[in-house]
């Protein structure tokens, strides 16, 4: 059976109490005394060229820190550099400082392409951690192949990818999409549902997934489906069909700045999400509810693996240490949380490999695993995902989300289920 046929039930007692035990410290401490890399060759740790020296490396960070996307993507670049900056401080990787090179998306796919493209060929960085939108993705996948480097991707996502260029920190459908389907239906009796999504990639194939769920397996009813261009602020002709259509669970994607004209809208137009309408989200974290304001959103219910509000001492260490280094008043979403991860499972996997080369990292990759995790144990499974949680949230006025309900083991990552592609 593969190694990653794991279930934290089937963890041994005295590996419990551990696992326990180092829940309770800082993700500094969780990885325990660290050998020292300082005397190892850099010819030996790096064969291809990479910008390794003997006490730096250099890795990339991606996002649209301009744009529509930037109310989405900025939290993530605060994760990596507050991961980056606690890496540093425990002394590195194979005992050499990380340094980053960063470049703006700018909300554009060819750019995010091109941005890839020169931190991989001109700046020859070791890792890029980076993207958002599942367009900005599929954008730069090729350049990551043609040019054999590694991208830790944060987002959930709609699946249906594999790459050995690529580790995904986000969740699948399986893990988000269908899960939550399987919830609200069972929870909150639903039978009809209303399809929304910004036009692109991720929203149209996610509902795709979705429809076919609520449809084939869950045998419901869509009652409406609609796509919006990223950016899109009139929202009063959807929110109309929506009236008349009267389903039980509006069921929404929809990405970026838009979120704060819809759910401004939705408020205006008389939807009262906290006493009578259901609306399921799979694209609204607390970064998009600072925007969107939590007076227009309460009451909504969120699928994720994470909220700032999860109640762990890993999770505590983080929220303090995040807003220690960027403000009282910051919020951390889902996307955050995810992109955190990317610069920790990278060093621990350089570590195991005992080098910087991209095909010993992904060779290593599958087993890694992260105690210090915000949203609690991760690991890497073979198909570069990560076994997580499913949870569902409630948004409270103030922005955060209630925990209503998480699955009691890790969800396997399944990018390519059986019967959706």
């Amino acid at each position: 059976m593969s190694q990653d046929k794991f279930k934290p039930e089937l963890v041994s007692p005295f590996r419990r109490k551990l696992l326990m035990g180092a829940a309770a410290l800082p993700a500094l401490a969780l990885l325990g005394p660290r050998p020292s890399f300082a005397q190892a060759a850099t010819a030996a740790v790096n064969t291809t060229g990479l910008a390794v020296t003997d006490s730096t490396v250099t890795v990339g960070i991606l996002h649209s820190v301009t744009g529509t996307m930037a109310i989405s993507e900025t939290g993530s670049v605060q994760a990596e550099k507050l991961a980056i900056s606690q890496i540093n401080a425990a002394g590195g990787v194979l005992g050499r400082k990380i340094e980053f090179i960063q470049e703006d998306g700018a909300s554009d796919w060819p750019t995010f392409a091109e941005k890839a493209k020169k931190l991989l060929v001109q700046d020859k960085t070791a890792a890029v951690f980076g993207c958002w939108t599942s367009a900005s993705r599929k954008a730069v996948l090729p350049v990551f192949e043609q040019y054999n480097g590694m991208l830790y991707y944060p987002t959930f996502y709609e699946g249906l990818e594999q790459s050995k260029n690529v580790i995904y920190t986000g969740q699948e459908a399986t893990q988000q999409i269908i899960a939550g389907l399987d919830w609200v239906a069972k929870e909150k009796g639903a039978k009809t549902f209303y399809l929304l999504g910004s036009d692109y990639i991720w929203p149209r194939t996610s509902n795709k997934i979705a429809r076919k769920h609520i449809e084939n397996h869950l045998n419901l009813e869509v009652v409406g489906e609609e796509y919006f261009p990223l950016g899109h602020t009139q929202f009063n002709s959807a929110i109309n069909k929506i009236k008349l259509k009267k389903p039980d669970v509006i069921y929404a994607i929809i990405v970026g700045g838009s979120n704060v004209a819809f759910y401004k809208q939705l408020k205006a137009a008389g939807f009262d999400l906290e006493n009578k309408q259901t609306l399921l989200t799979i694209s609204v974290t607390e970064d998009e509810i600072r925007g969107i304001g939590g007076e227009n959103i309460v009451g909504a219910y969120a699928c994720m693996k994470y909220f700032q509000s999860l109640d762990n001492p890993n999770n505590a260490a983080f929220v303090k240490a995040f807003k220690d280094m960027w403000g009282q008043d910051i919020v951390i979403g889902d996307v955050t949380q995810a992109a955190y991860l990317g610069p920790w499972l990278w060093k621990l996997t350089v570590e195991k490999a005992g080098s910087f080369d991209i095909d010993k990292i992904a060779a290593a990759s599958p087993g890694v695993e992260f105690t210090g995790a915000p949203e609690g144990y991760v690991r890497i499974h073979e198909n570069h995902h990560l076994w997580s949680k499913t949870r569902v949230g409630r948004a409270r006025t103030d922005g955060q989300y209630d925990l209503i309900y998480e699955t009691a083991d890790l969800v396997e990552p399944n990018p390519f289920p059986k019967g959706y592609q």
